[in-house]
């Protein structure tokens, strides 16, 4: 649990200034002031510490509403792809994974309906091909059940002709590659080697049962509104389903993970401090964060909503320096550097190695997607000019 020492006294002793604090945590309360949201978390930090972290609203925790408080705990839905990304890293890093090894080479029920010639780096770069493959929610925490889906997913285009978007269906396969690769279950390796070591103790890929009384159970403000290029897998039932003990359970590697907003920030910490935690731990070499941090998505490789490049590194988005941040749910004022992957709902979790400011925001509400955009692009854009 959060412990109040954790938080610096004075955001200054971070390298935060205080005033530009005060005006994000501001922004984030405005919104469950407002009634657009039940509940808004939000956390920066920089130099390896949490300078400061707030929580407005209330939000039905183990069945009760009660008051969100700095130890409510949230679904990061998306923004889990970075946590489960790091573990991959970590394999690269050891040489125990190549992008350039087709998938089916080391998963083999995954190698029919001519997906045999997919590479992992396609699959953390969303350019593989079959992006709506789905995983029905009831199957969620069953390994084969997941190895026979495998074999009955298609291509919906070429692998590397396109890029879209993978809700949920890339990081299943990521699961499966560290279970093959290291002998554990992607829960309990992301545990061992990247959350537990940063110090992480609750950001969770898969979360125990004991702490569902401190989960935010996720709600609708008002009608589901599907964004631009519809639903795909990510259906508004499909969203509740993660308020179940399925869906927190399981860790679903492409959105189930489960983490307050103070986790998120010093997540990106340790990446954007060189992999390094704040007590001079490692985690990871600098060299493997760069490598994966840099953007590899080509020209094509365009996002098909909004036409912008997809600027994807390995299993993470950079903000870039074309004008589109924004659009990548950086804001206008982090740098072209800056790194991290959003979540439904509005999360925000992303670092900037430039300025060393790490942001993390969570809620437990849904709003249509043009509310959440402006949100994001303000909460961004306030935290990134924290730095002093």
């Amino acid at each position: 649990m959060l412990e109040t020492k954790q938080i610096e006294a004075k955001p200054e002793a971070a390298g935060v200034d205080a005033d530009a604090l005060e005006a994000l945590f501001a922004r984030a309360k405005r919104d469950v002031d407002e009634g657009l949201l039940p509940s808004a978390q939000v956390a920066v930090a920089r130099n390896g510490r949490l300078a400061g972290m707030r929580t407005f609203g209330k939000a039905v925790q183990g069945g009760a509403e009660k008051p969100a408080t700095n130890e409510t705990l949230y679904c990061i839905f998306s923004s889990t792809k970075a946590v489960v990304g790091a573990a991959v890293w970590l394999l690269f890093e050891e040489g125990m994974l190549k992008l350039e090894e087709r998938v089916a080479e080391i998963i083999p029920e995954f190698g029919t309906n001519g997906k045999e010639v997919v590479t992992v780096e396609q699959v953390l770069l969303h350019t593989s091909g079959f992006p709506q493959a789905p995983f029905a929610p009831e199957n969620w925490g069953s390994r084969e059940k997941l190895l026979e889906a495998f074999s009955r997913w298609r291509l919906n285009w070429e692998p590397d002709s396109r890029y879209e978007y993978h809700p949920t269906s890339a990081h299943w396969v990521l699961s499966e590659i560290i279970y093959r690769r290291t002998g554990q279950d992607f829960r309990e390796f992301i545990r061992e080697q990247i959350t537990g070591p940063m110090g992480l103790d609750e950001l969770f890929v898969g979360l125990p049962e004991e702490y569902d009384s401190r989960a935010a159970d996720v709600c609708w403000v008002g009608e589901p509104v599907p964004p631009p290029g519809g639903w795909g897998e990510v259906t508004p039932e499909a969203i509740m389903r993660f308020n179940g003990p399925m869906g927190r359970r399981s860790g679903v590697p492409g959105g189930g993970g489960v983490a307050s907003a103070a986790e998120l920030a010093l997540f990106y910490q340790a990446l954007i401090n060189g992999g390094q935690t704040a007590d001079g731990k490692r985690v990871l070499k600098p060299e493997t964060i760069e490598f994966a941090t840099k953007v590899r998505t080509l020209e094509r490789h365009k996002d098909p909503i909004f036409g912008i490049p997809a600027n994807r590194g390995l299993s993470i988005v950079i903000a870039g320096d074309d004008g589109n941040a924004f659009m990548r749910s950086f804001g206008r004022v982090a740098s072209a550097r800056a790194f991290g992957h959003g979540g439904a709902g509005g999360q925000i979790a992303w670092g900037d190695p430039d300025t060393g400011i790490s942001v993390g925001y969570c809620t437990n509400g849904f709003n249509d997607w043009m509310t959440v955009g402006r949100r994001v692009t303000a909460i961004s854009s306030l935290a990134a000019k924290c730095a002093m």
